[in-house]
């Protein structure tokens, strides 16, 4: 089968990006327009109070930034914690890794909790640190809420405890660009400072802007957080959002367009039934590869993700050529293992604008 010419649509099962809604993509087949105009500040006023919805939010303030979910990664940083400042990173997968090393590349003081793949956050260990840490030496706990590389969901709301039961200070800044919009996310009830996603992830939009929302307590570390920050800066944004015209630079009109309509789309459905929508698929995702006679990546149900599922596959099967296949035969993108986990399994996307008959035309 040629593979640029494959028949019909691909179908993307891979965990992000994800499938578009035909009514996203009609919303942005539009012109160019003055983003100084009337009518953009008065969607970005309505889209900045609607996005603080899906992070479960009435005292967080939100960022829309043109850049992926590394860029926001790099902007909850930079924007709340000074070079040397110590962090407690958990490490349980690529993406843990890859923004481990973004915080040591940006000189921080980086104490990394190390779990086997598969698994997740350490939560004994966190406890031990912060027990140990009298003196308010952790300036943030860093965590991935759901590690897309090995389909582990971690429990916020138990780090919100131990940070709780030992009175400490420190800032939880959590990566959420495979778990909000389609995972129970609680910013306010779960006490997290710097939440983030990625348009491309279960907003069913393309790749191109990075959505962070930060809680009073982060907006006040930046007054004194020492990181350089041009790009990424919030003051900018704040000035803006003063002025009120919102961009301190040209914003993609498309996606604006394309996040309004993803968003009628999620409160049209209620983001309680989506959540419960991912939960049926990866149910359904899980009980399909057992019945397979495959194995999950994932060593307990607790940890087991409703927007991905890594499947391991036997020793003598290469997981990279079951991805190969699915796209040359069927046209149907798999995710491929990565790093640690490279040839031995392989992932199953189920997030975003998908159901129970397989693909979501919205027409």
């Amino acid at each position: 089968m040629d593979y640029v010419n494959a028949p019909g649509r691909n179908h993307l099962f891979v965990p992000g990006p994800v499938n578009i809604p035909e009514s996203v993509l009609r919303a942005m087949n539009r012109n160019n327009e003055d983003y100084r105009s009337p009518a953009i500040p008065a969607m970005t006023k309505a889209l900045l109070e609607d996005v603080k919805k899906i992070f479960k939010t009435t005292s967080g303030t939100p960022f829309m930034i043109p850049t992926t979910g590394t860029g926001a990664w790099e902007s909850a940083l930079t924007n709340t914690l000074s070079p040397g400042d110590r962090i407690v990173s958990f490490l349980i997968g690529q993406f843990s890794l890859l923004w481990i090393d973004q915080q040591q590349r940006l000189k921080f003081n980086v104490d990394v909790v190390e779990s086997d793949w598969g698994c997740g956050a350490d939560l004994e260990v966190l406890e031990s640190k912060l027990a140990a840490d009298s003196s308010h030496t952790i300036k943030a706990i860093c965590i991935v809420h759901n590690e897309t590389a090995t389909g582990v969901t971690n429990d916020l709301s138990k780090v919100r405890k131990l940070l709780d039961d030992y009175r400490h200070p420190a800032l939880l800044l959590v990566d959420g660009v495979s778990s909000i919009c389609a995972l129970d996310f609680r910013m306010d009830e779960w006490g997290v400072d710097v939440a983030l996603t990625g348009s491309q992830k279960a907003l069913s939009l393309p790749t191109g802007m990075g959505i962070v929302c930060a809680s009073p307590k982060a907006l006040e570390a930046t007054k004194t957080a020492k990181s350089v920050r041009v790009f990424f800066d919030w003051s900018d944004y704040l000035k803006f959002y003063k002025m009120g015209t919102y961009w301190p630079y040209t914003p993609s009109i498309q996606l604006l367009y394309g996040l309004r309509a993803a968003l009628d789309l999620l409160f049209e459905e209620g983001l309680d039934n989506v959540i419960e929508r991912h939960n049926r698929l990866g149910n359904a995702t899980r009980l399909a590869v057992e019945a397979w006679g495959l194995k999950n990546c994932t060593q307990k149900e607790e940890w087991f993700s409703n927007t991905v599922t890594a499947v391991v596959v036997p020793p003598y099967i290469d997981g990279a050529e079951i991805v190969k296949r699915a796209w040359k035969r069927y046209n149907m993108s798999l995710g491929l293992g990565l790093n640690k986990v490279a040839g031995k399994v392989f992932r199953i996307g189920h997030l975003g604008n998908l159901n129970e008959v397989l693909y979501n035309f919205d027409y």
